[in-house]
Order: structure tokens, then C-alpha cells, then sequence
């Protein structure tokens, strides 16, 4: 899969939420703009946002719920 780094203003993202599993601030927030997802340091919101597409993140989310990141050990 491949995607195109776009610049994008962070203040087109809307709805920042941060995960429930969150323990003490050391996680990061999503929030949703026009076809593109922002990630960013919880602890640090001024640092950058990482930027992907919606659909790149929503397959993202789809294998990491179904446990396709986890070692395979024999």
C-alpha cells in the first residue's frame, strides 16, 4: 500500500479524541479532517501531526483488532 505525505493545517481536524485505555497522559489523539486522519502526541500537541488517509488508518485499525501485529512464534 502505498500513500502520498500531505501537508495539511492541524486546526482541519476536528473531533481529537484519545484512546479510553489511556494510563497518565502517555498516548496519542486522533482526530478526523476532509479524507485524512491526524495523529499526534498527547503530551506534546504543538510537536507535529502525522497525517495519513482515512481509509490507510481504518485498515490500520482493522488489523491491529484482529491481532495481525502480533509475533507469530513457533
Amino acid at each position: 500500500m502505498q500513500t502520498e505525505a500531505t501537508a495539511m493545517s492541524t486546526d482541519r481536524f476536528t473531533n481529537w479524541r484519545t484512546s479510553t485505555y489511556t494510563g497518565e497522559g502517555n498516548c496519542v489523539e486522533v482526530g478526523h479532517g476532509p479524507g485524512f486522519v491526524g495523529i499526534r502526541d498527547t503530551k506534546d500537541r504543538g510537536g507535529g501531526t502525522l497525517v495519513v488517509e482515512q481509509k490507510s488508518f481504518a485498515a490500520f485499525l482493522a488489523r491491529s483488532k484482529s491481532g495481525g501485529f502480533r509475533p507469530k512464534y513457533r
